[in-house]
């Protein structure tokens, strides 16, 4: 099969295009012949070692591959060739303590398809069954391939993790970036009043068409609690969605109102933040730590995709020979939205 392989970690020039041995699926698992895959930063993290991922080598990349099935490998039921599928990115075990809780996110012995073995920036993807979803027809692969990380993550961070409630001020930051964009329509969809920053007027007019309310361009003002303040009366935002990091940390922290809820899921501009402790302890803030999705997280943002109440926005689709540029075009930071790999069938 045709793979994009990365034979040592460094920068998009390790992404080479070559031939390598079509995988077998094991007992339980099946191959999917894939179509799309869509690019996010543990993509970046991963290549470059980074962020301590240290994938064994050769390796081939992508955590969120969409295709059909194309064969199925011992004592697989339910499925049938041909079938169109999204292939869910954690491998859990379904029998640790936070598998038997629901919280399948936190498994113990959980592997990232894409980071602990091979992924989707290939002809073909092994797979375990478990972690299929169907594929509704009118759903291309390429928005299917823009889903899961982005609106599986911003769900689980506003709904499960924060607690989101109609009538609430979101505070949306880098909307511009997929999970950002997901964020927007998420909050929306629960009626609440978005804010939303982004580097761009251009980015923030595209916010705007996606239902954000007030519109923060934060390089023009850095200090944006600032600008949240005065479009609040004071008063602060109930949720701060926050994934960029270290920059914008303190501003997040500053941005709360009374009993706010700040969820982040990384730390894209570095792990370290400076937090004013009394900002939080005074307001009776709350700080929550988010990871990924769980597999009832994924189910509900499936099934509001299929009835066209969240939209995935993909920004530009790339050939999977130019998975090199593609990458280069997530880190110029120039993207709304998502960046998809098109696999030719």
């Amino acid at each position: 099969m045709k793979a994009v392989v990365m034979r040592r970690r460094g920068g998009p020039e390790v992404l080479q295009v070559e031939e390598v041995p079509t995988p077998v699926p094991g007992p339980g698992e099946v191959l999917v012949r894939v179509y799309a895959c869509g690019l996010n930063h543990l993509d970046l993290y991963t290549r470059a070692g980074a962020q301590g991922r240290k994938a064994k080598l050769p390796h081939i990349l992508g955590l969120e591959p969409a295709g059909e099935i194309a064969a199925l490998g011992e004592g697989v039921a339910g499925w049938e060739v041909g079938d169109r599928v999204l292939v869910g990115a954690f491998i859990v075990c379904g029998t640790c303590e936070f598998c038997q809780a629901g919280m399948d996110n936190l498994c113990r012995r959980r592997q990232i398809i894409g980071v602990d073995r091979w992924g989707g920036y290939a002809e073909y993807v092994v797979a375990p069954a478990a972690n299929l979803m169907r594929l509704a027809p009118h759903i291309s692969y390429e928005a299917a391939a823009a889903v899961q990380a982005a609106f599986g993550t911003a769900w689980h961070m506003l709904v499960s993790r924060a607690r989101i409630r109609p009538g609430e001020t979101v505070l949306v930051l880098a909307a511009g970036s997929g999970i950002g964009t997901a964020a927007i329509q998420i909050a929306r969809h629960f009626g609440c009043r978005v804010i939303a920053t982004a580097s761009s007027g251009e980015k923030l007019e595209k916010a705007r068409a996606l239902g954000a309310d007030v519109l923060i361009n934060y390089r023009q003002q850095p200090r944006f609690s600032l600008a949240v303040m005065e479009a609040t009366g004071g008063r602060g935002a109930d949720i701060v969605f926050e994934h960029v990091g270290s920059d914008t940390w303190k501003e997040s922290v500053a941005s709360l109102a009374f009993r706010g809820r700040l969820v982040f899921c990384g730390s894209t501009t570095g792990r370290w933040g400076e937090t004013d402790l009394w900002g939080v302890f005074y307001k009776e803030a709350e700080i929550l730590g988010s990871f990924g999705a769980t597999r009832a997280d994924f189910q509900a943002v499936m099934e509001r995709v299929e009835q066209g109440i969240f939209q995935p926005v993909i920004d530009r689709v790339f050939p999977l020979e130019e998975a090199a540029q593609a990458h280069r075009y997530l880190e110029d930071r120039r993207v709304f939205g998502k960046v998809v790999l098109r696999i030719p069938g």
